[in-house]
């Protein structure tokens, strides 16, 4: 893959796109991912692009999963970290050339618009710890087939009995975890990590000075106003897939 080269105005744009939304991750739970893919995108090519927004997730994850590191529940992380693993293992040798993206996603808005919009009566996806291990299979897979696995995650921590640091620090980890395992891909697919490291290193001191200020609003926020912020922005990221799937289908 090429070497990515900006202009020192291009980069100094680029980093302020990365650490606000990084610091909407922070407040509102996800969406940050999306945002900052699209702000790369004008300005590197999609090759090199994703495995450096994989990269720089990474250290922005790692980041915020550091900095609220007491909310972190390891009963629920450890076992999504294995299935993670075991996910994007099997999808990359067995599964990627039978499955396309249209059915994962098509399965995926379903499980946004029950999460939204389900009926009172109606559970939401309320799991045990050890059963996040089911949670890192599938988002393992979906992460290498179609590479959406915010919205997924987000699905299962529309719950009532964690709090907002709870949510938005586990979640970050299993997004860590998740995007390690991209790694031996990018190197696979001949990504140089080193001739980047530059670009690579500006880009994810942005995305960690972004986790920081949106996790000290976090700590302002009302419970409620934060799930409702999460809410939000899994609708905007149901109607980005619903489109995904229409232009798919066209």
């Amino acid at each position: 893959m090429e070497v990515v080269e900006l202009s020192g105005l291009s980069l100094l744009w680029l980093s302020l796109a990365i650490a606000l939304a990084s610091m909407i991750t922070s407040i509102t739970g996800m969406a940050g991912g999306v945002l900052m893919f699209a702000a790369m995108s004008v300005y590197m090519p999609v090759r090199p692009l994703v495995a450096i927004h994989g990269t720089v997730q990474v250290f922005n994850n790692a980041a915020r999963s550091w900095f609220l590191r007491t909310s972190i529940r390891w009963g629920m992380c450890i076992p999504f970290g294995f299935g993670a693993v075991i996910g994007a293992v099997l999808t990359t040798f067995f599964i990627v050339q039978y499955v396309g993206e249209f059915f994962p996603l098509l399965l995926l808005v379903c499980l946004i618009l029950y999460t939204l919009f389900k009926p009172k009566k109606m559970p939401h996806f309320k799991i045990q710890d050890k059963n996040f291990f089911w949670v890192g299979i599938a988002t393992g897979s979906l992460g290498i087939i179609a590479g959406a696995i915010d919205p997924l995650l987000a699905v299962f921590f529309i719950r009532d009995d964690l709090t907002k640091e709870e949510v938005v620090s586990n979640k970050s980890l299993m997004q860590l975890f998740a995007h390690l395992t991209k790694i031996p891909a990018f190197l696979f697919l001949g990504f140089s990590f080193l001739d980047n490291a530059e670009l690579i290193a500006v880009l994810s001191l942005a995305a960690v000075v972004g986790a920081k200020l949106g996790v000290i609003v976090l700590r302002y926020i009302n419970t409620q106003v934060f799930f409702t912020l999460m809410k939000v922005a899994l609708f905007c990221a149901a109607g980005r897939i619903t489109y995904q799937l229409i232009q798919m289908g066209a």
